[in-house]
């Protein structure tokens, strides 16, 4: 069950979040996801901590010094929210990865309502299910109430449903992308680098069960693909518990590189991580 009583609680977080901004930036920010326009306004002394990606190194080959660009921001930066909905995510408890996912989007979007910022909610398996953007409590009390009737279900086409919802970015947007992301590294890699190509802030959430990071089944077992419905049976003892986990900190640490070559941020979280944890790393950026 998606619950807002979580969401009173993101107006004192959004509020520290704000002085971090403002205080990184050196300016008061109009808006949590607004980002560097594409007008320079002027120019200032670089200084240890800015984007060293900022400086004008034109001036710099003229003057010997240092001078970063300060562009005029931009205004009506969509937040898009996007999570996954196939069958795999309706895994987990108390709280299913479904669920942990949808908070962390209604919490975004929150967020971007309280600045005014329109904001997009859509889900995605093997299809792309999209709520347009607009503004204001309704919209945001309707999301709710469809992804508390949505029950995951489908195999997850990452790449092909990435490509079709490319087109729904028709300018810079601040995306918050979350899965479990439990697919094959290529699918994962030709979704990423569709969601890419537009110079998006992309924040990418990999949300797991507990049971699934820390695996601690033993013995004789009957495993079930939630995707396929194919099953397997197998016994799993301690080594097979090492390799698991391994193979799996060596998916996640792809997963981190691929983001990273794209210039998404990239954050791991599993069903019992405060949900709060996510948005400080995920904005504090």
């Amino acid at each position: 069950m998606i619950t807002t009583e979580f969401l009173d609680c993101l107006d004192r977080f959004r509020l520290v979040v704000h002085k971090k901004v403002t205080s990184k930036y050196g300016g008061r920010r109009s808006s949590l996801f607004t980002g560097s326009g594409a007008t320079i306004k002027d120019y200032r002394i670089y200084s240890p901590g800015d984007d060293f990606r900022l400086i004008d190194w034109k001036v710099y080959a003229r003057t010997d010094n240092l001078y970063i660009k300060r562009y005029e921001e931009e205004r009506n930066l969509v937040m898009h929210a996007v999570v996954d909905s196939s069958a795999s995510m309706n895994y987990g408890s108390p709280v299913t990865k479904f669920e942990y996912g949808a908070m962390l989007g209604v919490g975004f979007a929150y967020l971007a309502l309280k600045e005014n910022e329109k904001f997009q909610f859509s889900t995605f398996s093997d299809d792309v299910a999209v709520f347009q953007p607009r503004r204001g409590t309704g919209h945001l009390a309707s999301m709710i109430d469809y992804l508390n009737s949505v029950k995951p279900k489908g195999k997850s086409r990452f790449s092909d449903m990435m490509l079709k919802y490319r087109k729904f970015l028709t300018s810079r947007a601040f995306i918050v992308l979350v899965s479990d992301f439990l697919i094959d590294i290529d699918e994962i890699r030709q979704g990423l680098l569709a969601l890419s190509s537009g110079n998006h802030d992309i924040k990418v959430v990999q949300v797991l069960d507990v049971t699934e990071k820390d695996l601690r089944v033993e013995g004789d077992v009957k495993l079930k693909d939630a995707e396929s419905s194919e099953t397997l049976r197998t016994y799993i003892g301690p080594k097979l518990v090492v390799e698991y986990e391994n193979k799996l900190e060596q998916h996640i640490a792809r997963i981190g590189k691929l983001c990273a070559s794209v210039k998404a941020d990239y954050f791991v979280a599993t069903t019992a991580t405060p949900i709060f944890d996510i948005f400080y790393d995920a904005l504090r950026k």
